[in-house]
């Protein structure tokens, strides 16, 4: 199936993986598409590329809650370090396992300073192409356009 290019945003980082009594560094992408408004990746892997690692979907909300306060619930949690001003956890949960990570509260709001000019907040149901989703969904997964 034919890949349609898609305005976005993409930006590598590294995520510290917090142990018992160490840290390991984490290579990830956080990765923000304009069709897909309400949703931000972090892939974790080689280069943070899905197909060689994990990826995980976080809302665009809750990074921005994030960032000044504790946010989420259940399996994505993210907050704020009391003591650094650079420094954010993000807590993950699956069903293998969880794990908690530090990363840049400066990364993480300048990647969102970069999404809100593509897609402001508010903005996000003008961005979606419902009719597209739509087709999509009753082609049972296909791509109505591949014709």
């Amino acid at each position: 199936m034919p890949q349609h290019a898609s305005p976005g945003y993409s930006v590598p980082t590294t995520l510290h993986l917090v142990g018992p009594s160490s840290w390991t560094e984490v290579p990830a992408v956080l990765s923000y598409e304009v069709r897909d408004p309400f949703a931000v990746r972090i892939g974790f892997g080689e280069a943070g590329e899905p197909e060689d690692g994990i990826t995980w979907l976080l809302s665009r909300e809750l990074l921005v809650a994030g960032l000044d306060r504790p946010a989420g619930d259940g399996d994505v949690r993210l907050w704020p370090a009391r003591t650094s001003g650079d420094v954010l956890y993000l807590h993950l949960r699956a069903p293998s396992g969880e794990a908690l990570f530090e990363l840049s509260r400066a990364t993480v709001a300048a990647f969102l300073l970069q999404i809100e000019a593509l897609v402001p907040t508010g903005q996000e149901t003008a961005a979606l192409d419902v009719d597209q989703e739509l087709a999509v969904l009753l082609s049972g997964g296909a791509d109505p356009a591949a014709g």
